[in-house]
């Protein structure tokens, strides 16, 4: 793959986590003199009110505006929108919320903003996967774009050496890892299949628990799986538990989603 030249657009897609954070910092380090680099989130409504206050803070330590990229089609950026008029919270092949609110919206985006959309030559992604998840790197650059910068791959940056840099920077992390999830996603996140995983939110959030066990009940969603077999969440077990919490892993919420259980590093 070619590299970035003098007056190319980058655009790092940035979703309220750690790891987007740090690839955000180290693209305009490493390209902000010689590029274009637009730093851009898609808004979800069903994320922790706290990822907002990171956003803002994660803008005055970039020094640069974070701009805010909504399907037209949703404006409320809402998931549990998504969910009811798709008739569904998770199929075989990914999350239509992450379709809708991020991946149209990223294309809506690239529209209004990049002559020639969708992004061709002189026109980047950067993405905040990890140096442990090349693999997902390299299946969005062959299913997606190719013209995909590894910025953190390359610097050996894992999500929890992420981590580390921004609270070593003097930010305060989303209150969302606080609280012990996995990443900034949704509270709630309807990629997550593990048991473990969806009795902490009966146990955090339990109004958002009861949110959800409604809804995919509604819409015949099974989103959780114990014993190898999808069950409603009205059905699980408060007391069942899969792998412990501190071992799941998640990727931040971006424009790449495949469904996986729940599988985890920090």
């Amino acid at each position: 793959m070619s590299s970035p030249k003098e007056g190319d657009i980058i655009a790092v897609w940035f979703s309220c986590g750690a790891a987007s954070a740090v690839a955000a910092k180290l693209t305009l380090e490493r390209y902000g003199n010689l590029c274009e680099v637009r730093v851009v989130n898609n808004p979800v409504m069903e994320e922790d009110e706290d990822n907002r206050r990171f956003l803002a803070d994660v803008q005055d330590w970039l020094g640069v505006t974070i701009e805010d990229a909504r399907n037209s089609k949703y404006p409320n950026a809402s998931a549990e929108e998504v969910w009811d008029i798709r008739g569904g919270m998770s199929f075989p092949h990914g999350a239509p919320c992450t379709v809708s609110l991020k991946k149209e919206a990223r294309q809506q985006w690239e529209a209004a903003n990049i002559s020639g959309s969708p992004m061709g030559p002189g026109c980047w992604h950067v993405m905040g996967f990890g140096a442990e998840e090349q693999d997902r790197a390299r299946m969005f650059a062959l299913t997606e774009r190719s013209n995909t910068l590894p910025v953190l791959i390359e610097a050996g940056m894992t999500r929890q050496a992420c981590y580390e840099y921004i609270v070593n920077a003097g930010l305060k992390p989303p209150r969302i890892y606080e609280l012990k999830y996995p990443n900034a996603n949704c509270v709630g996140c309807v990629k997550a299949t593990s048991p473990t995983y969806w009795n902490h939110v009966r146990k955090v959030h339990p109004e958002v628990f009861a949110s959800r066990a409604e809804q995919s009940r509604r819409l015949g969603s099974k989103l959780v799986r114990v014993n190898n077999e999808r069950i409603y969440l009205d059905e699980l077990d408060p007391a069942a538990k899969g792998r412990p919490l501190a071992s799941l892993q998640m990727p931040e919420c971006g424009l790449f989603c495949e469904e996986k259980p729940i599988a985890r590093a920090t």
